[in-house]
């Protein structure tokens, strides 16, 4: 039996006063994601039709990876200089 890859998908709005701030750690947040144990790719990226929001898509080789990378996340800058910020995501198992 395969195990499930995980994948997220959606976006970022991020409010005018934070934009500066939110895309000066980016770089950072993208840079260590990728170099997670199970990062098979991680893809931000400013949405040219909407001013302020990111699209976000992660693919991730496992649960346990994807939930390591939400731990660390929650302790880090980006956590930080984003917190309280609107998110919408879908996250779903893939083979």
């Amino acid at each position: 039996m395969s195990q499930k890859q995980i994948r997220l998908t959606g976006h970022i709005d991020v409010p005018a006063h934070r934009l500066d701030a939110v895309t000066a750690a980016l770089p950072e947040h993208i840079r260590l994601t990728r170099l997670e144990p199970g990062c098979i790719s991680f893809e931000v990226n400013p949405d040219p039709q909407q001013k302020g929001r990111f699209t976000v898509v992660e693919l991730f080789a496992s649960r346990t990876d994807f939930d390591q990378h939400q731990t660390r996340t929650k302790a880090s800058d980006w956590a930080r200089v984003t917190d309280g910020i609107s998110r919408s995501y879908s996250i779903v198992e893939v083979i």
